[in-house]
């Protein structure tokens, strides 16, 4: 399951999104009060597939969404300690480019692009403080003897302090698989992917409709557009929450209004999967029709540990069918007569919407 972890400057939209994307009802408070809610992420072809075996359930894939109080200008450094922030696949990063003057701004003024700029100052800051104090317990285990892992591990942090110490998030480095796995343990807030959340005026969205390049031209963020594992969604959460509130029908005509072919909350998961560099595979049938979160390029007994640990060990072999092929031959009975079906081993990598029945021994 992917897991994200929202952060962003009080009064920003942030808990607005949080509570819309999870249905929660309560508010962090504080440091120590943090809240984690789940979001179900859309997908037709799954809707297509329930359709088609008509099941006892529909399962669809969901997010892991963290959030925490606002932190002060001074204040990435809570999350740090904060397991959900640790562990989070990605950041979302909710930025206010809504005026409203009856809700102030903690700076005094609304600026996307400085607060974009803030925010991430304070993730390396508070990663350079990570850094700089695993540098020294390391330079003090080395007087004691010489250690070859020990000293790559050095010079790697040696490396992101350096960058750091320029300004730079740890995301633009480009590492090794070796260095990657060095690094994992400190969990690194601006090595994280980022996804700008660009909380709009009401105005705003309909003048940029979809287009994230027209949102950020208006709200002074293109320039960051362009930095390395980033990506943008504009919206805005008071429209968000009254389309929330409303029927199909009248949602989907509320967002055509608006310019937009869906609502801005699966834009931000849409966004985040595309990030992340994930995708889905379905497993069907009269019991259930599930969804299953996967990173590109998994191979198929890895993909089988997604459902449980006992297929993965006890693989013997992926039955895969093609989604398009599947939904137009309109059965698995059909898609076998025509040979469709395919016998895939442990190193098979799986594809976007992969139907796939995995065979077993316990």
């Amino acid at each position: 399951m992917l897991r994200a972890a929202l952060i962003g400057f009080s009064s920003s939209g942030k808990t607005t999104l949080f509570q819309l994307m999870t249905s929660a009802r309560d508010a962090p408070r504080g440091r120590s009060d943090v809240n984690i809610g789940i979001s179900k992420v859309p997908d037709p072809r799954l809707d297509a597939l329930t359709a088609m075996y008509n099941p006892r359930k529909r399962v669809p894939a969901t997010v892991e969404f963290t959030d925490m109080a606002a932190p002060s200008r001074a204040g990435a450094q809570a999350l740090v300690d904060v397991a959900g922030y640790k562990n989070a696949d990605a950041l979302v990063h909710v930025i206010r480019a809504f005026r409203a003057p009856a809700v102030a701004h903690p700076s005094g003024s609304v600026d996307p692009a400085r607060d974009a700029q803030a925010m991430e100052d304070e993730l390396i800051l508070a990663d350079l403080g990570v850094a700089e104090r695993r540098l020294e317990r390391i330079e003090k285990d080395l007087k004691k003897g010489r250690s070859t892992e020990l000293e790559k591990e050095r010079d790697l942090l040696q490396r992101c302090t350096q960058t750091l110490e320029d300004g730079t998030p740890l995301r633009t480095l480009e590492l090794t698989g070796e260095d990657i796995k060095r690094l994992r343990g400190f969990q690194f807030l601006s090595a994280k992917p980022l996804l700008l959340v660009i909380n709009l005026d009401e105005g705003d969205v309909a003048a940029a409709g979809s287009n994230i390049e027209r949102a950020a031209e208006i709200t002074g963020l293109t320039g960051f557009l362009a930095h390395a594992a980033t990506r943008a969604v504009a919206l805005c959460t008071t429209i968000e929450l009254e389309i929330a509130q409303l029927e199909g029908a009248d949602a989907a005509a509320f967002l055509a209004d608006l310019g937009l072919a869906e609502s801005g909350l699966n834009r931000v998961i849409r966004t985040s999967y595309d990030l992340l560099g994930y995708m889905s595979f379905f497993t069907v049938g009269e019991d259930e029709c599930r969804a299953w979160s996967i990173a590109r390029g998994t191979p198929a007994q890895a993909a089988a540990g997604e459902i449980h640990s006992d297929i993965q060990r006890g693989f013997i072999r992926a039955e895969v069918v093609a989604y398009d092929a599947l939904t137009s031959r309109g059965s698995m009975a059909a898609c076998r007569e025509h040979g469709v079906v395919r016998a895939e081993g442990n190193e098979y990598i799986v594809q976007d919407a992969d139907i796939i029945n995995f065979r077993f021994a316990t």
